[in-house]
């Protein structure tokens, strides 16, 4: 059966962070996933991969295109703002993820596992989008359906162009900031937010019967501790396989002044350090 193509977009400015060379050497286990990164950055990549593509565009120009494509002034103040736009992605980059089945967002604080024993091509056949988690849509990583409904979802929202256009950070692609309510087991629909999320457009769709989404708990993220990557495979306990690691956390608690260029092919991640030898 031939498996349907996937390309996995993300938007980084400035110097590559520490954890860069793990996000690299895990994305060279996954040689049919392509990995775009769109950034300023013009250093060299040691290591890299063939399906890690990079894409030099500046902030200003992706500032200009996106405003003319939306039709309206966008702002992109400060780069983290981009996260925001992740929902727009495949309406934004159209060029990117042309011939493209699927195609996704992502973050570099991300070390992953074999990503299609989880995205599996049943799964692809079956559902129109993808998200890693039960309660909301993942902003670390999601895949959407590659055509007109699913690259241009986030306009269902009634405030996308106050988010699109404000310098303030919104949290639209995944739930307004409500992450900890929604953990607990609340409806995104119970729940007062500054604005409607991409969350609130995915479940409404879903409950109407419009789109079939995927919410389940797949990736490893927060302090856990006790995981180990092994030959693009990574595991908590040594029991618990998940399609990544979002290092969410863990960036938080560990800031090494000097990382490896190579990185082997199995190390050991605490709930704050990454260790190559025990």
């Amino acid at each position: 059966m031939k498996l349907k193509s996937i390309a996995v977009i993300t938007c980084w400015y400035g110097p590559y962070p520490w954890y860069f060379p793990y996000y690299i050497n895990s994305c060279s286990f996954n040689p049919t996933v392509d990995f775009y990164i769109i950034t300023d950055n013009t250093e060299v990549i040691p290591n890299k991969p063939d399906n890690v593509i990079i894409i030099y565009r500046t902030l200003s120009e992706i500032i200009k295109s996106a405003s003319e494509k939306l039709g309206f002034q966008v702002n992109i103040d400060y780069a983290y703002k981009l996260c925001d736009f992740k929902p727009a992605y495949g309406f934004l980059f159209p060029e990117i993820i042309n011939g493209y089945d699927f195609w996704g967002q992502s973050d570099l604080d991300i070390i992953y596992g074999n990503v299609r024993d989880f995205i599996t091509t049943e799964m692809l056949d079956k559902f129109d989008f993808i998200s890693l988690r039960h309660d909301y849509t993942t902003g670390c990583f999601a895949l959407y359906k590659n055509n007109e409904k699913m690259n241009t979802f986030f306009m269902r929202s009634k405030d996308y162009k106050k988010v699109f256009s404000e310098a303030k950070h919104y949290c639209f692609d995944e739930c307004s900031f409500v992450w900890d309510s929604l953990t607990a087991g609340a409806s995104i629909f119970d729940l007062e937010t500054e604005v409607e999320s991409f969350t609130h457009l995915i479940k409404r769709a879903e409950l109407d019967q419009e789109i079939v989404a995927h919410f389940d708990f797949i990736l490893l993220e927060g302090l856990i501790g006790r995981i180990t990557f092994e030959n693009g495979r990574i595991y908590y306990k040594n029991q618990f396989e998940g399609i990544m690691y979002h290092l969410f956390w863990l960036k938080k608690e560990y800031n090494p002044k000097k990382v490896p260029k190579n990185i082997p092919n199995k190390y050991f991640i605490s709930k704050a350090k990454i260790y190559h030898s025990r």
